[in-house]
C-alpha cells in the first residue's frame, strides 16, 4: 500500500469502525480492496448498518432501502 499523502485528513471524517485495518484513511485503497470483494467501503453505509460490517451490495441496499 502506497503512503497517502490525505491519510491524516481522512482519518478525521473516516466512519469505519473496523479498526485493526490498514486501510483506514488510505481511501483509493480502500475501495479498490472493497470493490475487489464486490464491496463497499464502510463509509458508504449509515451508521447502524456499518457496525454489522456487512459490506455486501445486498446490504447497502438494504440500509438504504434500495
Amino acid at each position: 500500500m502506497a503512503d497517502c499523502l490525505k491519510k491524516d485528513k481522512n482519518l478525521d471524517f473516516c466512519t469505519c469502525t473496523y479498526t485493526s485495518c490498514e486501510r483506514q484513511g488510505a481511501c483509493c485503497d480502500c475501495i479498490q480492496y472493497h470493490l475487489k470483494s464486490k464491496q463497499l467501503p464502510g463509509c458508504c453505509f449509515p451508521p447502524e448498518a456499518e457496525k454489522t460490517y456487512d459490506r455486501s451490495f445486498a446490504a447497502f441496499a438494504r440500509a438504504w432501502n434500495l
